[in-house]
């Protein structure tokens, strides 16, 4: 039995998800499907608002919590309930759907929604698509970290049309990597999510602040760890990993060899002496034989303003970044595996903030100054990246797409869209 200051009842938690699952469980979604369609039926002319139980609030609940678990457990009993009785229908893709469609194919999307009670069944089965369903989409969108546009293309009909046994299936493998964290965590610490592609902060079991992140890409993946952030580097210079001038570098210089000067990456030999990217043969790997390193400075550094360091042996770190444009994107798989992190001040206010001193005033301060300094993080801060696409909380099922593909699945929701790629690599 759950407890009540830990979780929602089961009743509570239907309610939480738009009241659509929990008729399905209770038997009424079959009287949905067996209703008559006028097809008819006069586009309605009043735009009419968008019912507030269907929105999708920032949590305050963190990802990592007995809380998530608990509701996790009943989504997954939800979800199981709802495969055994047939699942939701499917939503017939090839027509993009948007305020002021017409036709069946509305109604199909309308019988989903109201299936994964993104849209109450009392709006009925118009088959136009009207502000209740643009509301219904837009929050199927944002439960699937999708960009909540209320139109349904590509990417979200790969999401609608994922089967209920797979959501089932991908919450039951999920729950068992929540429960993996359920013990003391810390009192402050940081969660990142790599198929959320967020960062929380949590202190004393809520989220303090939300960050949105970009994270490793399929094939330079950021890594799963449990560590400590030690020390903030203030206008930090980057020195270019080996993997990064083969990968990257030696194909962007044969591309345009003025991109070094372009971007203010200086060559240094093994004597420490620099030299002009003239004296490196661009069409061989003969530049793996040397550092390069990238001048501060947040308009054109790799790094931005702040690295976070953190203690792992993969060498990777949280950062900044110039290329704000990508926090804007539904995937932010852009990184060789560092993960670079939205408003970092507020991030790096928060981890200093038993650092006497180092208030935000401060920080802003030594940014604006240019010079390269160097404060340890103390306390440290445990740090944990995760890899969860499935999880419930305050009445909200979530799923993100399986972008490493370690939940036995194929490619669906995000994976149909596009792919971030930065200009430049930072790890």
């Amino acid at each position: 039995m759950l407890k009540a200051d830990a979780t929602l009842s089961r009743r509570d938690f239907g309610r939480g998800l738009g009241l659509g699952l929990a008729t399905i469980v209770f038997g009424r979604y079959s009287e949905v499907l067996a209703a008559p369609v006028d097809f008819n039926q006069a586009e309605w002319v009043q735009k009419y608002d968008a019912d507030e139980r269907l929105t999708v609030p920032r949590a305050t609940t963190p990802l990592l919590s007995p809380q998530t678990v608990a509701q996790t457990e009943q989504a997954l009993a939800l979800y199981r309930d709802l495969a055994s009785r047939g699942g939701w229908p499917a939503v017939p893709t090839g027509q993009t759907l948007k305020v002021g469609v017409r036709g069946p194919n509305v109604v199909a999307l309308r019988r989903r929604l109201i299936a994964s009670g993104d849209l109450d069944a009392s709006t009925g089965q118009s088959p136009v698509f009207d502000s209740y369903v643009e509301a219904g989409v837009k929050r199927f969108q944002a439960r699937h970290g999708i960009g909540s546009t209320g139109i349904v293309a590509q990417q979200t009909f790969a999401a609608l049309n994922v089967p209920t046994s797979e959501r089932a299936r991908q919450l039951e493998i999920n729950l068992v990597r929540l429960k993996t964290f359920s013990g003391n965590l810390g009192t402050r610490h940081v969660i990142l999510n790599i198929p959320g592609a967020e960062v929380q902060t949590v202190e004393n079991g809520v989220i303090a602040t939300h960050h949105v992140a970009g994270v490793g890409k399929i094939d330079r993946q950021s890594p799963v760890m449990q560590t400590k952030a030690l020390e903030i580097n203030f206008n930090p210079y980057w020195t270019v990993p080996a993997s990064i001038i083969r990968k990257d570098l030696i194909p962007k210089m044969q591309a345009d060899r003025n991109y070094l000067s372009d971007h203010k990456i200086r060559a240094f030999n093994g004597q420490g002496v620099e030299i002009p990217p003239t004296a490196i043969n661009w069409n061989s790997m003969e530049a793996t034989n040397y550092r390069f390193r990238q001048d501060p400075g947040g308009d054109i550094n790799s790094l931005g303003f702040v690295r976070i360091n953190i203690a792992n042996p993969s060498g990777v770190y949280m950062h900044d970044t110039p290329e704000k444009g990508i926090f804007g994107d539904d995937s932010r798989f852009v990184s060789s595996g560092c993960v670079r992190v939205q408003n970092v001040r507020d991030y790096v206010a928060w981890l200093l903030r038993d650092n006497p001193g180092w208030n935000r005033d401060k920080i802003d301060e030594t940014i604006r100054s240019g010079q390269q300094v160097a404060v340890k993080v103390s306390p440290t801060v445990p740090v944990y990246w995760v890899y969860i696409t499935a999880w419930a909380t305050e009445g909200i099922v979530q799923f993100r797409d399986d972008i490493y593909k370690r939940d036995g699945f194929g490619a669906s929701g995000a994976a149909a869209g596009k792919n971030g790629v930065a200009t430049f690599d930072e790890e």
